[in-house]
């Protein structure tokens, strides 16, 4: 299992995921550009000290991911989907896509994932936050799969 967020423009949100990936022992994978300089200050705040024990791939865009990661059922988590991660199978070699904050990912790359999922909301509401969607996705993927780590 790998969360893979593309293109992220809050540092913070980076953060909360990278220290998501420490907990729970699953690698993150960042897809550049991002909207922030990666030594800015607010991603090690939010990540604290965990931010040294995840496994952190930087890739210099979405091409170089595709290649480092070649192999994986690219799942892809989207406001504009409407199958529920709490109706899918997921598979322990799964890479949980996320897309940027503000738009997502593009078509073109999107049209490269295999499942597309919505976590359920009210439907007044646009969409959770990166770093929340990405805790509850993962969680879901792990408890499916057994990955959790052992208590």
């Amino acid at each position: 299992m790998r969360v893979a967020l593309f293109e992220p423009e809050i540092a913070g949100n980076v953060g909360a995921v990278l220290r998501l990936g420490a907990c729970l022992g699953v690698p993150v994978d960042l897809i550049e550009p991002m909207g922030f300089a990666w030594d800015d200050r607010r991603v090690r705040r939010t990540a604290m000290d965990y931010i040294d024990q995840v496994e952190i791939t930087r890739h210099r865009d979405f091409a170089a991911f595709r290649e480092a990661n070649p192999a994986g059922r690219l799942v892809l988590f989207s406001s504009k989907a409407t199958l529920s991660p709490y109706h899918q199978a997921f598979k322990a070699d799964d890479i949980l896509l996320f897309g940027k904050e503000s738009a997502g990912v593009p078509a073109n790359i999107a049209e490269q994932c295999e499942v597309h999922l919505r976590i359920p909301m009210r439907p007044q509401v646009r969409s959770l936050n990166l770093a929340t969607s990405a805790a509850l996705a993962v969680g879901e993927a792990l408890r499916q799969t057994g990955g959790f780590p052992p208590s």
